[in-house]
């Protein structure tokens, strides 16, 4: 083997390598969730389960089920403790496991899940990048869900076509999210589209995963703000 040719292989094994450790770092960089254990265990009323797709909460309720798609780079546990406080008010909830805990690599697995299980309504929800993809995907499937909730996110195609509510949800603290961007996409849902601002919220807190870099400071508790949202999209499930 010519020397020149020893050179140029070395040189891409030494960028495979530093690849291959870049890629494993950008893995294992992401925000973690944070005091779920207890949330995690299956009740009287709320069975938790580990699925294929994620983590399904199944409560009182029969009817309906709601999609959830976890914030990038947010460990999907990390809303858990919304899962149950809806499943609780009796809409039963698939929680969505992304690789690499980004969902930009999963952005159609809610197709699976209503392949597997036989609800009268689906409802999809997401936060942030989450949210975003969410939305994106009901634009493409519209005769399929009963309502699309966006927790501090927004949709960047067009959904003005939708018969189901599109509902805004975001902390009044909330430094992460483009209010520039979430006021133009306003164009792009139903006209009668609402929104919610939670008082005293912040960008984390519809999770559990800690703060937030780059995020306002909260003046209300974590379990508030995941209370205030389970209620809110509750009155939207009709």
């Amino acid at each position: 083997m010519k020397k020149r040719t020893k050179i140029i292989l070395a040189i891409l094994a030494g960028l495979l390598v530093a690849l291959g450790i870049a890629v494993g770092i950008y893995a294992n960089t992401y925000y973690r969730a944070v005091d779920i254990e207890s949330f995690m265990a299956s009740s009287q009323s709320i069975t938790v389960k580990q699925i294929k797709e994620g983590y399904c909460f199944d409560g009182p309720g029969e009817d309906k089920a709601l999609i959830f798609y976890p914030g990038g780079k947010v460990e999907e546990t990390a809303y858990v403790p919304l899962m149950r406080s809806l499943a609780a008010q009796g809409v039963d909830c698939f929680l969505l496991k992304m690789p690499l805990k980004l969902v930009i690599f999963g952005a159609n697995k809610a197709d699976a899940i209503r392949a597997q299980y036989d609800y009268e309504k689906y409802y999809l929800a997401g936060h942030s990048l989450g949210g975003v993809m969410a939305a994106n995907h009901a634009a493409k499937h519209l005769e399929d869900y009963a309502g699309l909730f966006l927790l501090a996110a927004y949709p960047s195609e067009d959904l003005s076509a939708a018969k189901f509510p599109v509902v805004y949800l975001y902390g009044e603290n909330d430094k992460v999210l483009d209010r520039t961007a979430l006021e133009d996409s306003f164009s792009l849902v139903p006209k009668d589209y609402k929104t919610v601002k939670i008082s005293g919220g912040n960008h984390a807190y519809f999770g559990s995963y800690g703060e937030q870099k780059g995020d306002g400071e909260a003046t209300i508790l974590p379990r508030d703000q995941w209370q205030i949202t389970a209620k809110e999209i509750y009155k939207y499930c009709k």
